[in-house]
């Protein structure tokens, strides 16, 4: 997804042309939706120390569901997903024990 600091989360702009538009639904506002949580989920990984970038990396892309609901499209290395598996184990052992 944008985010200008992380150059591997793509920056796709909303393409209209490529959507099977509904009259009355909100795409936009859903895209949006879906960009930001890309964004909140490559801080989320950069702050727990993972790099997002490069091979080993995430890359996100942002879209609209039929409806209308942000839909985040997601591109992980074997190793990334161990390393994100890693965190929510430690997480909920950490729950567990306090």
């Amino acid at each position: 997804m944008h985010n200008p600091g992380e150059r591997d989360f793509e920056s796709e702009a909303l393409d209209p042309d490529a959507l099977l538009w509904v009259r009355g639904v909100d795409y936009v506002t859903g895209w949006r939706d879906a960009k930001d949580a890309a964004a909140e989920l490559a801080a989320a990984l950069t702050a727990a120390g993972m790099d997002v970038t490069g091979e080993t990396g995430v890359r996100a892309r942002a879209a609209a569901d039929v409806d209308g609901s942000g839909v985040v499209h997601l591109r992980l290395s074997a190793a990334m997903l161990r390393g994100i598996a890693a965190l929510v184990r430690d997480s909920a052992a950490w729950r567990r024990a306090g």
